[in-house]
């Protein structure tokens, strides 16, 4: 029987996709130990960071800058207004759509979570200049420029 030439594809060390999805699991995951005694799952992190920076955020337009549809995002968001972080309002010009915004309590995290960039930078073993290759070359692959959503 004949191999079919596809079949090299087929593997899993010539996947792309496998590595990539190993190594955002690893660093995502090296973010939990650091954001436990917050409360915080790492996608909430993501959420707080957009608003520690922003203040106030439509849900679509987090769920664009976080790549996340707004079926994911309306529990998360749910847990979050429960726990005093955030707070959610309909806009009163246009229903469909709902505002986010910090609590104190939310902005008072923002002090707690300042060290979490390094700490978590402190467990990928890679220098400035590659850091910032494997940067431009994820938010390639991601449609953007660097950081711009």
């Amino acid at each position: 029987m004949e191999k079919d030439p596809r079949d090299e594809a087929l593997k899993l060390k010539n996947q792309l996709c496998f590595p990539l999805y190993a190594a955002a699991r690893k660093i995502t995951g090296s973010y939990a130990p650091f954001l436990k005694p917050l409360g915080l799952t790492y996608t909430q992190y993501l959420v707080m960071m957009v608003l520690w920076e922003e203040q106030q955020v439509m849900v679509g337009d987090l769920g664009r800058k976080l790549f996340l549809d707004t079926g994911t995002l309306t529990p998360l968001l749910k847990k979050m207004e429960e726990h005093g972080l955030i707070t959610r309002r309909r806009c009163p010009e246009d229903e469909r759509c709902v505002q986010i915004s910090l609590t104190e309590d939310g902005q008072k995290l923002k002090e707690k979570a300042r060290d979490i960039p390094q700490q978590v930078g402190s467990c990928v073993k890679l220098d400035p200049e590659e850091a910032m290759q494997l940067y431009r070359t994820l938010y390639k692959i991601l449609g953007t420029n660097c950081g711009e959503m």
